[in-house]
């Protein structure tokens, strides 16, 4: 079968490479921790991809909980913004480093038309993006995203699993509704106008249901979520609703499926045997719901319990052979891979 270029919707990559002591060589040489380093990317096919800027918590990512019906874990507190701002300014450093260092073959993405040449290249194209927004003052809404706009950022999810400044993320749950919490708060809805003029795509992953909605009233653009399955297959507070999904798709827009074990599994298992045709019943659920336009990747690299099926970003191949021998024609393939994720840009970015 044709191999095809695949674009991602999520990764943390740049966080466990700044938690290494040489995070230029971590990324940049071929290793076996973690999921994703440039070797192994342009092993596995991928040519293009969404870097998150995540602020980690302070006290370290939450502890999950065996509960009577499930798991869960506690809502993380907001972070400092002072702190935020000094991390995610280190992380862009660290961004900018490994594409000087990278002999062209790991370059940002800044225009559509980077990332669709950048696909017929042996390198990876890289799209700056902020996963929760406590980085950006909420008194200067409007300068602090022109100032990370110069900078690369052309992605941003308004909120990671805990509150901020913006809106409420949703905790770690099974099972649970997304219906937690309030909406947006003032300061969110000015958040979401501000990335809409600058052309910055809005990334619902993590948001509550009820700021899901404001952002669906608000935005101009088409509804994103970079990370995500599909609730009635796997009820965590993290998976989208078919409400939700109606809504997606009635704006246009597009889901990455999360390749997260916890997130897959209708008995709710947070195990990596969850083997590959789980994975593929997602996308034939979010397919189902919006199109075969509506749907991509969205792995959660270096974020996530990946199933042992894909292993690390190398297994993108075996999920594209998988959903051809499901059924999946060339045509519908290529749109999975990237196609779709290219339709999302240059709807969304400015020309």
């Amino acid at each position: 079968m044709t191999a095809f270029p695949v674009i991602d919707g999520h990764n943390d990559t740049l966080l466990r490479c700044r938690r290494d002591p040489d995070p230029v060589a971590t990324f940049l040489n071929e290793g076996s921790d973690g999921h994703l380093d440039l070797p192994r990317a342009l092993a596995g096919g991928l040519r293009g991809g969404f870097f998150a800027v995540f602020v980690p918590s302070p006290g370290g990512r939450p502890r999950f909980r065996t509960t009577a019906t499930g798991w869960e874990a506690p809502l993380d507190p907001p972070v400092d913004p002072g702190y935020a701002r000094t991390f995610a300014d280190a992380s862009i450093d660290l961004f900018a480093v490994l594409e000087a260092q990278s002999d062209g073959r790991f370059r940002a993405a800044r225009t559509a038309d980077a990332m669709e040449a950048g696909l017929a290249r042996d390198g990876v194209s890289a799209i700056l993006h902020f996963e929760g927004a406590e980085a950006i003052d909420d008194r200067r809404i409007d300068e602090d995203l022109d100032a990370w706009y110069a900078r690369g950022l052309r992605s941003l999810g308004i909120v990671w699993s805990r509150p901020n400044a913006y809106g409420h993320g949703v905790p770690f749950r099974f099972p649970s509704p997304p219906d937690i919490g309030e909406g947006l708060t003032a300061a969110g809805r000015r958040l979401v106008k501000a990335c809409n003029r600058r052309g910055i795509l809005l990334d619902l992953a993590h948001l509550n249901a009820a700021g899901f909605r404001d952002v669906a009233r608000l935005s101009s653009a088409p509804l994103v979520v970079t990370h995500a399955c599909a609730h009635a297959l796997c009820p965590t507070s993290r998976n989208l609703t078919d409400q939700q999904l109606a809504a997606i798709r009635a704006s246009g827009g597009m889901v990455g499926v999360n390749f997260h074990t916890g997130d897959l599994d209708p008995a709710g298992p947070r195990d990596a045997d969850t083997p590959l045709r789980t994975l593929v019943r997602h996308i034939d659920y979010l397919v189902d719901h919006l199109g075969i336009e509506g749907v991509g990747f969205g792995s959660d690299f270096d974020g996530a319990r990946i199933p042992d099926d894909v292993g690390d970003v190398r297994g993108l191949p075996l999920l594209v052979d998988a959903l051809h021998n499901h059924g999946y024609d060339h045509g519908a393939l290529a749109r999975l891979t990237h196609r779709n994720w290219l339709r999302i840009l240059n709807l969304t970015w400015p020309s």
